[in-house]
């Protein structure tokens, strides 16, 4: 199987009034090429801060993390935003989609801050019929339920065609239906679009639906399968 991103003794270490404090220790994963991997631990495990260092949100303090084959610790600020410009979606936990827009023009706007070389109306439609809201494109965040806003999210990160998408607790503020059908659509996007999806979570009700799982400890790989 091939592995679009690898780490390599990935460390992190955040310097506070109380001292330092290591958020990662020596992390080695491997995320495999279009397949859902999943990050899970309690709050405070690390995950959060390994997504942010995986999507070059941030930088480890030691290691690596190849991306196909890359060191995106290395890159300069201006290399590493084109790299989440073109190559890299992400949803949150909070779904900050603009509420006087509506659901397609949201995803729109997107294709024009990345932009999208391609046509952005037909795009934009594309990808919230591929979340299944076809039907509910015209509507504002305000019209939508609580899924059905972070679908929109998910439409808006995938639209320009990144290659992976980090997705941080994206099914926290949602019921366990609401939560599951996220989770769904991940496996499609792998399925029908080929997007390498990365997702943390606490929730052990959707650890069966990953390819991959990593469970992480105060910092470090506990476990995977």
């Amino acid at each position: 199987m091939q592995n679009i991103i690898q780490t390599k003794n990935v460390t992190r270490c955040f310097k506070t009034s109380g001292g330092e404090l290591w958020a990662l220790k020596g992390v080695d994963i491997d995320i495999p090429k279009g397949k859902l991997t999943i990050l899970k631990g309690r709050s405070g495990s690390g995950k959060t801060t390994l997504l942010n260092v995986l999507g070059a949100l941030d930088r480890p303090t030691d290691g690596q993390v190849l991306y196909e084959g890359e060191d995106i610790g290395k890159f300069d600020e201006k290399k590493a935003s084109s790299l989440r410009r073109t190559q890299i979606g992400f949803v949150f936990q909070s779904v900050a989609l603009i509420p006087m827009m509506s659901a397609f023009e949201n995803v729109e706007y997107a294709l024009r801050l990345s932009r999208y070389p391609g046509d952005r109306e037909q795009r934009a439609m594309e990808c919230l019929k591929l979340v299944g809201l076809s039907q509910r494109m015209n509507h504002l965040p305000s019209e939508l339920s609580g899924g059905e806003q972070q679908r929109v999210a998910i439409a808006r990160a995938i639209a320009h065609k990144p290659q992976i998408l980090f997705a941080d607790e994206p099914t926290a503020e949602l019921d366990t239906v609401m939560g599951l059908q996220v989770v769904k659509i991940f496996k499609e996007l792998t399925e029908k679009e080929g997007v390498t999806v990365v997702m943390t979570t606490h929730d052990v009700g959707l650890m069966e639906l990953g390819d991959k799982v990593y469970a992480l400890e105060d910092g470090e790989v506990a476990s995977d399968a």
